[in-house]
C-alpha cells in the first residue's frame, strides 16, 4: 500500500505549490472539480535493490517507487480525486505519466510538454479526479526508454461503485528485462539496433517483478485478472491451457466480454486487458500459461497450480460479466473531421528501399539520408517528421477544435510493429484494413501491425497539447513522438 500523506508535504518543493496553484486553471468544463473523496500517497523514486529471478541469483540493482518493483499498486475508487506527492532522489530529471487516465493536461506528467521534469532532490504534487473506471498504470515521462527499463512502472486501478462479482481481484505487471549472467540491468540504454528494429526486448520476464513458477489457484474459483504489459517493447500474445478466459475490458474501457480468437490475448506495450478466469481445472491439476507472440521464441510464463483442497464450486459463477461503461464522449462519425497520419522509418524503410533500387543517383541519396538518419537519431518518423529524444515540446503534428469529433486514419508504412498511444483522450477503433472492427472498442494505446491501415475516432474534448507516439520505447526515442493539440 502507498503510504498515506497530507497536504503539508506540498511545502516541500516549489514545484509543488506551483502545480497546485495552476489546477483550477486547466480543469476542463464539466470534467473535474466534485471529487467524492481525496486519496493522498506518496511515490518516492530511488535507487533500491531487488530479487527479480530468485534468492539463488544476486539481487539486482533496479529504480523503483517506495523500494518495490513494481511500485506500490495504487487503488482508488471511481469518482475520487487521486493526489501523489512524487518525490525524486534518482540520479536523473524525471516525472510520473498516469497512463491511459483521462487527466487535466498539466497533471499528465511530460517532461517540458506539460511540466518542468522534476530535478534530484525535488517534488511535485499530481492532483486530479478519477473519471473512469478500470486498470491504468504509471510511468516516468522522462528517458523513458530507460527509466521505465530500470523498474520504474506501478497499477493504478479504479475500481466500480458497483464491482461485477469475483472471488479474487488480481494485477499482473508483465514486464521483461535484459540482465547480464550477473543478474544486473544491461545498460545498453537506446541502442542503435535495439532503436531501429523491434525495441528493446529482454532475456527475462517477469509478473510482479519476479520470474514466476506458479500462480496459486481454487478449483471453481473466479478470478479478475487485470493485465499490465509494462514492458519497453515486449509484445506478449498468452495462451491459458485448459481454460477459456473472456476479455471483459481493454485499456481500462469495457467492452462486451468474448473469448479471444485461438485463445490468445495480445498485448503491446503498454496496453491492458482485463479477463475473467473460471478455474474449473481439478483439485491438483496444473496448465500452463504460455507466450506465443514470436515464433521463435515461445515460451512458458507460468503454470496455474490448483489447490488440492475441495473446490469452490462445481460450475462457473452465475453472475454477470458486463462492467458498466464509463462516461465517454462518442465521436459523431458523420460529421468527423478526417486526418491522415503514415508512420515511417526504421531498419528496411520501405520508401529507403524503393530508393535504393532504383539504384544510381537516387541510391546513393538514400544511402546519405539514411547515415543522416542514424546520426542524428531520427530513425523514425510521422508524416515525414522525426522529433527524437526527450524534448517534447515541439510544434503540434496536429492541431483541433475542442468539442468536435475526429478520425486519423494511421498508416504503418514500416516492417515493424507499432502500439501508437495518445494521451488525455481515449478512442475507438472503427477499422483495420478497411474491414469494419466487430466490437465497440475503446482504446488509449492501439497496436498497428507492419503495413496495416488503422482508423480511429474520438471527440478532442480534452484542452491542451498532447503526446502521441509509439509505445515502443526505443521507437519513441528514435523520432516516432508528436504533439496534438485541442484548444
Amino acid at each position: 500500500m502507498a503510504q498515506t500523506v497530507g497536504i503539508g508535504f506540498c511545502r516541500r518543493s516549489l514545484l509543488c505549490g506551483a502545480a497546485s496553484a495552476g489546477l483550477a486553471a486547466v480543469l476542463p468544463r464539466g470534467g473535474w472539480g466534485n471529487p467524492r473523496t481525496v486519496r493522498d500517497h506518496k511515490l518516492v523514486a530511488a535507487v533500491a535493490q531487488a530479487s527479480i529471478v530468485g534468492a539463488a541469483a544476486p539481487a539486482t540493482q533496479v529504480w523503483a517507487y517506495q523500494g518495490s518493483v513494481p511500485g506500490p499498486e495504487i487503488r482508488i475508487r471511481q469518482g475520487d480525486r487521486l493526489r501523489v506527492l512524487a518525490e525524486n532522489q534518482l540520479p536523473q530529471e524525471t516525472t510520473v505519466h498516469w497512463h491511459g487516465i483521462r487527466v487535466p493536461n498539466a497533471m499528465d506528467g511530460v517532461a517540458h510538454l506539460t511540466q518542468p521534469p522534476i530535478g534530484t532532490g525535488q517534488s511535485f504534487l499530481y492532483e486530479f479526479d478519477c473519471l473512469d473506471a478500470g486498470t491504468f498504470w504509471y510511468h516516468p515521462h522522462t528517458k523513458s526508454f530507460e527509466q521505465v527499463e530500470r523498474g520504474l512502472a506501478g497499477a493504478l486501478i479504479v475500481e466500480e461503485a458497483q464491482p461485477i462479482a469475483v472471488d479474487r481481484d488480481l494485477v499482473w505487471m508483465l514486464d521483461d528485462w535484459r540482465l547480464t549472467p550477473e543478474a544486473q540491468i544491461s545498460e545498453d540504454f537506446g541502442h542503435m539496433m535495439d532503436v531501429s528494429h523491434a525495441g528493446r526486448l529482454g532475456n527475462t520476464v517477469t509478473i510482479n517483478g519476479r520470474v514466476p513458477e506458479q500462480f496459486a489457484v481454487r478449483s471453481g474459483e473466479r478470478i479478475r485478472l487485470r493485465l499490465v504489459n509494462a514492458a519497453n517493447a515486449r509484445i506478449f500474445a498468452l495462451e491459458f491451457q485448459g481454460h477459456q478466459p473472456f476479455v471483459i475490458a481493454l485499456d481500462g474501457q469495457p467492452t462486451e466480454p468474448y473469448m479471444p480468437e485461438r485463445g490468445r490475448i495480445i498485448l503491446g506495450p503498454a496496453q491492458r486487458a482485463d479477463l475473467l478466469l473460471d478455474c474449473m481445472g481439478r483439485p491438483g491439476d496444473k496448465f500452463t500459461v504460455i507466450d506465443r507472440f514470436y515464433p521463435q521464441q515461445q515460451f512458458r510464463l507460468v503454470d496455474l497450480s490448483y489447490d488440492k483442497g475441495a473446490p469452490l464450486r462445481q460450475s462457473p459463477l452465475d453472475a454477470s460479466m458486463r462492467l458498466p461503461p464509463n462516461p465517454l464522449a462518442d465521436p459523431a462519425l458523420q460529421e468527423a473531421v478526417r486526418h491522415t497520419v503514415e508512420f515511417g522509418g526504421g531498419a528496411m524503410d520501405p520508401k529507403l528501399m524503393r530508393g535504393m533500387n532504383r539504384g544510381g543517383s537516387g541510391r546513393s541519396g538514400m544511402m546519405s539520408e539514411m547515415m543522416d538518419r542514424m546520426r542524428r537519431g531520427a530513425i523514425w518518423t510521422i508524416n515525414g517528421v522525426s522529433v527524437p529524444g526527450n524534448e517534447h515540446a515541439h510544434a503540434p503534428l496536429l492541431t483541433l477544435d475542442r468539442g468536435k469529433s475526429y478520425v486519423l486514419d494511421m498508416l504503418n508504412d514500416t516492417e515493424w510493429w507499432h502500439p501508437m498511444h495518445l494521451h488525455g483522450h481515449v478512442f475507438r477503433v472503427l477499422s483495420r484494413n478497411g474491414r469494419p472492427n466487430g466490437r465497440r472498442e475503446w482504446l488509449d494505446t492501439v497496436l498497428v501491425a507492419p503495413k496495416e491501415r488503422v482508423e480511429i475516432a474520438f471527440v478532442a474534448d480534452n484542452p491542451g497539447d498532447w503526446m502521441f507516439h509509439c509505445h515502443i520505447l526505443e521507437h519513441q526515442q528514435g523520432g516516432m513522438t508528436g504533439t496534438i493539440r485541442v484548444a
